[in-house]
């Protein structure tokens, strides 16, 4: 399949200016050869190339609408590492396995204080594509600790840290029952040099529960994925 991203509105389908630029000059594709264009949102419609100058068209065949999205859907808060080429890595790879929402986080040990967002999300949507995913995650820009806290749902909502002097328990013990499949997740994952202990118990008091990633120490960015590939497994 060879997937492309674009707008789809009723039966009209409109190729991304970028993705047409990437048809042409780097793919080289002919006029005729069969692609497909989804919108990330669920929308995926085929049809032929069509090329007129320097416009890239789609002679459309069919359009699916409402194609379904992941279960559980998976919600990550994560601080940026001070290398970016960690964190690019964890949401390329998080992308590739479903996750359906990226927060970056501004905690108290945050080492990076700007990111971006642009082209993180443009590395969002060339994981999606790569991994034929028609519902693309929602990638949001770096969000005070603070602020992210006030509206979270502690029923569906984790927090991995390292202190092993305060209570956690093992991830493996989580298990996703049928109302939990109805609902998003959020996981929690801090920065390099793991969440405060002031941050910890604002989240306890909030009624969000510890977990431990096992016995070895992850990187920011291990963690990510690590919780993100937890969750594919579950997935239906």
């Amino acid at each position: 399949m060879k997937l492309f991203y674009g707008e789809i509105s009723d039966n009209q389908v409109f190729i991304d200016a970028e993705e047409q630029t990437h048809i042409v000059k780097v793919l080289r594709m002919r006029d005729g050869e069969d692609i497909f264009v989804t919108d990330g949102k669920g929308k995926l419609a085929k049809g032929n190339l069509k090329l007129e100058g320097k416009k890239v068209l789609l002679e459309t065949k069919e359009i699916n609408s409402n194609l379904p999205n992941f279960s559980p859907q998976l919600h990550i808060a994560i601080a940026p590492t001070k290398n970016i080429d960690r964190i690019e890595f964890f949401l390329e790879k998080a992308t590739e396995m479903g996750i359906c929402e990226v927060t970056f986080l501004q905690t108290e040990q945050t080492e990076r204080k700007n990111i971006n967002i642009d082209k993180l999300r443009k590395q969002s949507i060339a994981a999606s594509k790569q991994s034929l995913r028609f519902h693309f995650p929602k990638v949001n820009g770096l969000l005070k600790f603070s602020d992210f806290i006030k509206n979270v749902d502690p029923a569906n909502t984790f927090v991995a840290h390292c202190n092993e002097n305060l209570i956690r328990f093992d991830l493996k013990e989580l298990q996703h029952n049928q109302n939990m499949r109805q609902q998003k997740i959020t996981f929690l994952i801090g920065p390099e040099g793991d969440f405060s202990e002031k941050e910890i118990q604002l989240l306890a008091e909030k009624g969000v529960k510890a977990v431990s990633l096992g016995k070895q120490r992850l990187r920011t960015e291990t963690a990510g994925i690590f919780v993100a590939a937890w969750n594919y497994g579950l997935m239906d």
